[in-house]
């Protein structure tokens, strides 16, 4: 099966070259710089990948559907998205993406909650996580576990199917809505999600919150 690796990078130069050489293994890897203003760009050009690049910064899932489309337009069979920061573990990819090898899900979505050594900071478990969680559960009729991890795996299918319009860090609601508008097949399964990092981890928790919320008003 052809499948494409999606790397949504700004500003990872400090872990980019490690995610892009631990993830080769496994399929054709895009990395899609989203106005960086380090050497991120320079980086992925010099590991013989494809690069696509937006001169502006205009977030996380205005990259993936930048690299979404590319992978459709390049006949992609699966499609994995995988954060530039090195908190995904790339061994994790077969398991990812063999319920759509074996015909039992579109999409496949990744939860740190169903990994029983998960090590969440409590802070941004139970204050922007959780609370995620459900209102994202209430709002789309889903069942998940973890509404608002980076690390999923798309069939052709749910890539024709899936349009990602929100820019920044909604997006991952949005894929869940479309999920159901579209009747797709969906599992979720345990993945390893590594902290570097707390700070870092509840700026983005909030910024989740915010993006959420902002997205839900304007739609």
């Amino acid at each position: 099966m052809k499948t494409f690796i999606i790397i949504p990078c700004y500003n990872e130069a400090e872990h980019l070259l490690e995610v892009i050489r631990e993830v080769k293994r496994y399929g054709e890897v895009v990395v899609v710089v989203d106005g960086a203003t380090d050497q991120s760009y320079w980086i992925a050009k010099n590991q013989n990948v494809k690069v696509l690049r937006h001169l502006i910064n205009r977030g996380q899932g205005a990259a993936l559907e930048t690299g979404d489309l590319y992978a459709l337009r390049h006949e992609a069979d699966i499609v994995i998205h995988f954060d530039a920061d090195a908190q995904h573990v790339a061994a994790e990819i077969p398991s990812l993406i063999q319920p759509i090898i074996n015909g039992q899900a579109d999409i496949v979505l990744g939860s740190r909650f169903l990994n029983k050594n998960n090590q969440t900071p409590i802070i941004k478990k139970w204050l922007i996580l959780k609370p995620a969680i459900v209102f994202q559960n209430l709002m789309y009729g889903t069942r998940l576990t973890d509404t608002h991890n980076g690390f999923r795996a798309l069939s052709n299918k749910a890539l024709k199917n899936i349009k990602i319009t929100q820019d920044g860090m909604a997006h991952p609601s949005e894929i869940s809505e479309q999920i159901i508008a579209n009747n797709l097949k969906y599992i979720e399964i345990p993945v390893t999600i590594k902290y570097h990092e707390f700070g870092q981890g509840f700026l983005n928790g909030i910024k989740i919150l915010r993006d959420l919320l902002f997205g839900k008003i304007n739609k």
